[in-house]
């Protein structure tokens, strides 16, 4: 053992560290199964942009985790269907005289008594394993796509929370500057009423209004907080902390897409429509199958028999006659499971172009308004209020005037907002009806 007065006499190289550091790590208990593991980087964010959002949606959702273990079901079906069946052993033993305990011999065992040893091995024809591989298979992809257009789903909803939260914030941030506007009205309403300039009862008038943008400022408050409870609900409630944040704002970017680009983007990309193709081809192989299913096995058998004093062995096989049974029922229920997955994959089809030339309609109208706005009523609404206050504040303009002037400013920033919000749900509708990122 070394002591502190002999590490100067025996220094630890590089080596030596190497070596500890490694028998330290092995050295460490491991966590049993089950026990909770150390929070991953993500745990925790106080920052979310609309990117990490989705990331952390498709990775932590639990319902969207849940459906994934369909796949893994389905997989372990594949597993199932290429098995071959098992050989069958019999045991036959006869002729023992238990009612008369006194020919319970040896000799008599072996001269009087039956014993028979079989093995029987059923050969599938027809094709049945491959074709059960297939419907496996198909099942399997089918499940693939089902999630497939979970994630879709899921996408389209983190994204439609994250922008009611960026729209939340911005009308919190208006109601804010509004009373703080409002407040300095009142403040130097109150002055002047104190010097006399106007009476008592128009700054009453004036001090009461200031409760409907305290009131706009508490529901903008609680709209936040909803807002970010239902965002985090769809990431994983421990995905990010509690006092968490958006990154971003409310924006209007020009979407340079065309109808019909979408449209053959979305019957390419579509996952729900992805899916009832697979159904089709699922249904086409399950048509198979049952065919295969008509064709019957042969079940060969090889036995070895001691009937008394003489030793033999034997062959057979056996088979179904199909004489009644053919498996037409089954065969008729496929084909026609094989033409309703045909019509509900028409269905499909016909419902995702619908759904973009919707989208479409509604990301034009909404950029319309935006720019309605942005092409000079903000502007206009702004000066129209700044008139107001100055010809309030010189006699020149009523209080009816500047309250008025104060109600369409608000309004129209809270409309514009509004506009803003629905061009970006737009914008993540379009990217939803396709079924993927078209438009970022």
């Amino acid at each position: 053992m070394l002591h502190s007065h002999d590490m100067h006499q025996y220094p630890i190289t590089p080596g030596i560290r190497a070596f500890l550091a490694a028998l330290s790590m092995f050295l460490l208990p491991l966590p049993a199964a089950g026990q909770p593991q150390p929070a991953s980087p993500a745990q925790g964010l106080v920052l979310v942009s609309r990117e990490q959002a989705i990331e952390l949606a498709l990775q932590r959702n639990q319902s969207l985790r849940a459906q994934r273990l369909a796949i893994d079901q389905s997989r372990a079906n594949e597993i199932t269907a290429g098995l071959k069946p098992n050989p069958v052993f019999t045991s036959s033993n006869a002729d023992f005289p238990v009612f008369a305990p006194s020919q319970l011999t040896l000799s008599n065992a072996a001269n009087n008594q039956t014993f028979t040893q079989s093995v029987t091995y059923a050969f599938e024809r027809g094709g049945k394993r491959e074709r059960r591989i297939q419907v496996a298979r198909d099942t399997t992809e089918v499940a693939a796509r089902g999630v497939d257009d979970a994630e879709r789903q899921l996408r389209f909803q983190v994204g439609q929370a994250f922008i009611n939260v960026l729209l939340a914030k911005a009308n919190l941030a208006l109601a804010q500057e509004d009373l703080k506007d409002f407040t300095q009205v009142v403040d130097l309403n109150r002055h002047r009423a104190t010097q006399g300039d106007i009476a008592e009862g128009d700054y009453l008038k004036i001090a009461l209004q200031k409760l409907q943008f305290e009131q706009d400022v508490s529901a903008a408050q609680v709209a936040l907080v909803q807002g970010k409870a239902a965002l985090r609900q769809l990431l994983g409630y421990e995905s990010v902390a509690e006092d968490f944040d958006v990154a971003g704002d409310l924006t209007h970017r020009a979407a340079t897409v065309t109808l019909e680009a979408l449209q053959r983007e979305a019957t390419a990309a579509r996952p729900d429509l992805n899916a009832s193709r697979a159904n089709t081809r699922l249904a086409a192989s399950t048509v198979d199958l049952a065919r295969a299913n008509r064709v019957r096995d042969i079940t060969w058998e090889a036995e070895y028999d001691r009937n008394g004093p003489v030793n033999g062995i034997g062959v057979g096989l056996s088979f179904e006659i199909p004489i009644h049974d053919r498996n037409q029922g089954e065969i008729a229920r496929s084909q026609a499971a094989v033409r309703q997955a045909q019509e509900s994959e028409s269905a499909s089809l016909v419902g995702v172009l619908t759904d973009v030339v919707n989208a479409y309609a509604s990301l034009r109208t909404n950029e319309q308004v935006v720019s309605l706005y942005e092409s000079g009523y903000l502007e206009q609404a702004r000066q129209s209020r700044e008139i107001s206050r100055y010809a309030y504040t010189k006699g020149a303009a009523g209080l009816l005037d500047l309250l008025d002037a104060e109600r369409t400013y608000r309004a129209t920033q809270l409309a514009y907002r509004q506009a803003l919000a629905a061009y970006m749900t737009s914008v993540e509708q379009i990217n939803f009806v396709v079924g993927k990122p078209v438009i970022q």
